[in-house]
């Protein structure tokens, strides 16, 4: 790392203060992300994917993630999406108001976290320190080897690199430098690939094709639903309150829905986002949902996001509804 001027190379957020020698203990090593790199489109996508992974993770928790640098860094996100993730119950305090009560409790998250990814914690490219002092390169460390380990299937952009500045306290001052922190790797010929999003591929295909699988799917909906004395025409207006898409996944998956579970007539944007909610949560369930996808985005009539969800279902259970027009599943 080639030194540099400090005030040349660091070109921090206006909010965010250089530090001085009295405020970094000597030997201390500080790390920060310049504007430049923050602005990076590989580094935002890769932010924009682990924040919608999260949230479709935790939908039914109602949880929202907004931001990975101000959200995850006290520990109750990174509890609730452990828990789902590994299936287990830490015995931790739900909520943690005070930063020793926080610390405590991501002390404990983290403990979990590194044992189930067989992380000795000097290897580990994360800390409890790092993550409570919102460091944005050890959380993205953090998710990615969490994205990696339990749902391998999550479309993490490849080779994310980003330049980091360091600042670090010596005898005769501070000292600064940059390298390239690898957040992703690069995929190379002959190792295993992500699964590719197959409903991306179908859509660039010519328009005529993309309208024969959309109709092949009405097909299939419709003789899913014979039974109910339903039928489908438009396949974004049709699904936008949920009934007919609950309706659809209780047939193909055998849930039995309770009417006291979802709105059979919803009134309102609150009760049609109950009821997609609802399917969304049921599909995931049965590991049918390897994208995430917003509820509200299904509600507003959101094409892509209306056939995506279908399309799943389709590609389940497209042979054995076309053989002997029977529902698969289990009972919920």
């Amino acid at each position: 790392m080639e030194p540099e001027s400090l005030y040349n190379l660091l070109q921090l957020h206006g909010e965010a203060a250089l530090p001085t020698e009295e405020q970094l203990p000597p030997g201390a090593k500080k790390k920060y992300l310049p504007p430049s790199s923050r602005k990076d489109p590989k580094f935002e996508e890769l932010q924009k994917v682990l924040v919608e992974w999260i949230n479709a993770a935790l939908l039914p928790e109602h949880v929202v993630v907004r931001s990975l640098e101000e959200d995850m860094f006290d520990g109750l996100i990174l509890h609730h999406l452990f828990q789902k993730l590994a299936g287990l119950r830490l015995q931790v305090e739900e909520i943690a108001l005070t930063a020793a009560s926080q610390r405590r409790k991501l002390e404990v998250v983290l403990g979990a976290v590194n044992r189930a990814l067989q992380v000795e914690e000097p290897q580990a490219k994360w800390s409890v320190e790092a993550i409570f002092n919102k460091d944005l390169v050890a959380t993205l460390h953090l998710l990615v080897a969490l994205a990696k380990h339990f749902q391998p299937s999550v479309p993490l952009p490849s080779n994310v690199q980003v330049e980091v500045v360091t600042i670090e306290s010596t005898k005769s001052g501070l000292k600064s430098g940059k390298f390239l922190e690898q957040l992703t790797t690069q995929h190379s010929p002959g190792e295993d690939q992500p699964p590719e999003d197959v409903l991306d591929e179908l859509l660039k295909l010519p328009p005529e094709k993309v309208r024969a699988v959309e109709e092949a799917i009405v097909s299939f909906v419709n003789h899913s639903l014979r039974s109910l004395g339903l039928a489908v025409q438009s396949l974004d207006s049709q699904f936008a309150d949920g009934v007919i898409l609950l309706l659809l996944i209780g047939q193909l998956e055998g849930f039995f829905l309770h009417l006291k579970e979802f709105f059979l007539t919803p009134s309102s944007p609150a009760q049609m986002v109950h009821n997609v909610t609802l399917a969304l949560e049921l599909l995931r369930d049965a590991g049918l949902l390897s994208h995430p996808i917003s509820p509200e985005d299904i509600v507003n009539k959101d094409p892509k996001s209306t056939l995506r969800v279908l399309y799943s279902l389709f590609s389940k259970h497209k042979l054995k509804a076309s053989t002997d027009g029977t529902p698969g599943g289990t009972l919920h």
